[in-house]
C-alpha cells in the first residue's frame, strides 16, 4: 500500500528521495486558455466551462442573501453550534494577528506605518467531492479580522446547480457578503478580472485542485495572491513505536482521503513501527468510506521512509516541505527543533491534523507542492498591504538633505538632488556640520 524507501546508511538523503511530480506544461496551458476566455467573454465563458466541468449551469450565478441566511437556520442544530464554535476560534486567533499602527522618529524624520486592508477579497472553496464549510471559515474569517469590507465566496455548484446548504450556512456564520455558484479555474479568472455578474476582487485566497492553484498563479499580478501553492493535500507523519500504530495510520488516511493528487508519507527510524503502521493502514482502509480516494493518493505518492535517526527524519521533512507535519515520537523536539519547512506542525499523539482542519484557530489553508519553503498559513497579512507616510521637520531636511544630493548626484539624477537644494540645503556647509 505504502511504497517502502530505505534510506538507512545513506548520506545524501535528498538525492535518493522520491520527488513529487511537477505541474505539467499541459495543465498550465489548459488553465491559461480558461483564464483568457473568461477574461474575454465573461459570463458566457463561465456558462461554457461550468457546464463542461460540472454538468450544470446555475439559474443565477449569485446565491441570494435570503437563501444564504436560511441555510444557517436550516442545518442541524448541533452542526450549527460546531460551526459557530469553530468560527469563534478562527476569528479570535486571527484578530490576534492584526498589527497596530507604528511611528518611527529619527533625526527629524517621522514615519507613520500601518496595515491597510484590501477593499474586496475573493475566497475560493472547493466542492465536487465534498462540501467544505470549514474552508469558508478558514478563508473568510481571516479576511474579516484584517478589516476587509467586502468578502466574496465562489463554490462549485452541485448536480442540481446549487451550493450545499452547509456551505451556505458557514458563509452566513462568517459574514460573507456575496456567494457565487461557480468553481474551478473559471471562478478564479472571474474573481480576478470580473464578469457581468461577478465583480473583480483585490485578493484571491483558498485551496483547490491543481487547476485552481495554477489559475491563481496565472492571475497573480492582476490581483493579489498568497505566495503559497494551496493545492492537493499533503501529510508527513513522523512516528516511532511509542504511540499506537493506529494513530499514525489514520492520520495518513485523513489527508489522503481528500483526493488522488496529494501526498502521504510515514517517516520513521523504527522498522517495527513501520510494519505496524502499514498493517494498521491496511486494516483501517478496508472500512474507509473514501477508500478509492485514499488508495489513489497512496498509489501516486504514498511512502514509508526508513531513516537512521530523528535528525535524518527532520532532513526528509525539510526536503518535502509538507503542508501538514505530525510528530508522534518519544522526544518530538528532536525532530521539530530541526524543521524549517512545514505548513503546520502537530505535536504529540493527541494532536491530529483534523484539529487544525476545523477548530484550533489558524487557517487550514496551507502551503503545498513545496511552497512551505517560502510561505506559511493563510493569515491576516494576506489581506493587508503595508502603508506609510513620511513627514520631515526642518532639522530633518538639514540632516538628510546633503545625503540625498550626494546619492542622487552619484546616480546622475539631477532633479532628485534639485528637489532638496531648492528647499534651501547648502551641501558644503551641511556636510561639514554633519561630519563634525
Amino acid at each position: 500500500m505504502l511504497d517502502r524507501v530505505d534510506l538507512r546508511g545513506v548520506d545524501d538523503l535528498a538525492a535518493c528521495l522520491p520527488r513529487p511530480e511537477p505541474v505539467s506544461e499541459g495543465s498550465v496551458a489548459a488553465v491559461r486558455e480558461i483564464v483568457e476566455v473568461v477574461r474575454a467573454d465573461g459570463d458566457a465563458a463561465l456558462a461554457l466551462y461550468t457546464e463542461q466541468f460540472d454538468g450544470v449551469v446555475p439559474f443565477s450565478w449569485q446565491v441570494s442573501p435570503t437563501e444564504v441566511a436560511a441555510a444557517r437556520d436550516g442545518i442541524d442544530a448541533l452542526l450549527r453550534v460546531a460551526l459557530e464554535s469553530a468560527a469563534d476560534s478562527v476569528a479570535e486567533f486571527h484578530r490576534g494577528q492584526a498589527t497596530k499602527e507604528q511611528t518611527h522618529n529619527r533625526q527629524g524624520i517621522a514615519i507613520r506605518s500601518w496595515d491597510q486592508p484590501v477593499g474586496r477579497a475573493g475566497c475560493y472553496v472547493p466542492g465536487g467531492r465534498a462540501a467544505y464549510p470549514s474552508t469558508v471559515l478558514m478563508t473568510a474569517l481571516p479576511a474579516r479580522a484584517a478589516g476587509v469590507s467586502q468578502v466574496v465566496l465562489c463554490v462549485p455548484p452541485g448536480p442540481d446547480g446549487r451550493v450545499a446548504d452547509v456551505t451556505l450556512a458557514a458563509a452566513a456564520i462568517a459574514g460573507v457578503d456575496e456567494v457565487y455558484a461557480v468553481g474551478g479555474a473559471q471562478a478564479i479568472a472571474a474573481m480576478a478580472y470580473g464578469t457581468e455578474s461577478i465583480g473583480a476582487v483585490d485578493v484571491i485566497v483558498g485551496p483547490g485542485n491543481v487547476y485552481v492553484a495554477i489559475a491563481k498563479q496565472l492571475v497573480a499580478g492582476a490581483v493579489g495572491v498568497p505566495a503559497s501553492f494551496a493545492g492537493p493535500s499533503e501529510v508527513v507523519v513522523v512516528a516511532d513505536g511509542t504511540v499506537p500504530a493506529e494513530y499514525a495510520a489514520i492520520d495518513l488516511i485523513v489527508q489522503a482521503e481528500h483526493g488522488p493528487d496529494g501526498l502521504a508519507w510515514l517517516v520513521t527510524w523504527d522498522p517495527v513501527a513501520a510494519d505496524a503502521v502499514e498493517a494498521a493502514v491496511a486494516e483501517l482502509l478496508s472500512a474507509a468510506a473514501r477508500r478509492d480516494d485514499v488508495t489513489a493518493t497512496f498509489s501516486r505518492s504514498g511512502h514509508t521512509v526508513l531513516v537512521d535517526s530523528p535528525e535524518a527524519a527532520a532532513e526528509v521533512v525539510n526536503f518535502i516541505a509538507p503542508e501538514h507535519l505530525q510528530v508522534m515520537t518519544e522526544a518530538p523536539e528532536a525532530v521539530i527543533d530541526r524543521v524549517r519547512n512545514a505548513g503546520a506542525i502537530f505535536r504529540g499523539p493527541l494532536a491530529p491534523a483534523s484539529i487544525g482542519d476545523y477548530v484550533a484557530g489558524p487557517s487550514h489553508v496551507l502551503p503545498t507542492n513545496g511552497s512551505a519553503r517560502f510561505a506559511g498559513a493563510l493569515g491576516v497579512r494576506d489581506f493587508v498591504k503595508s502603508m506609510h507616510e513620511i513627514s520631515v521637520a526642518p532639522e530633518g531636511l538639514a540632516v538628510a538633505g546633503p545625503h540625498v544630493t550626494a546619492i542622487a548626484d552619484a546616480e546622475g539624477l539631477d532633479a532628485h538632488a534639485q528637489s532638496v537644494r531648492l528647499r534651501g540645503i547648502d551641501d558644503k556647509v551641511q556636510r561639514g556640520t554633519d561630519n563634525e
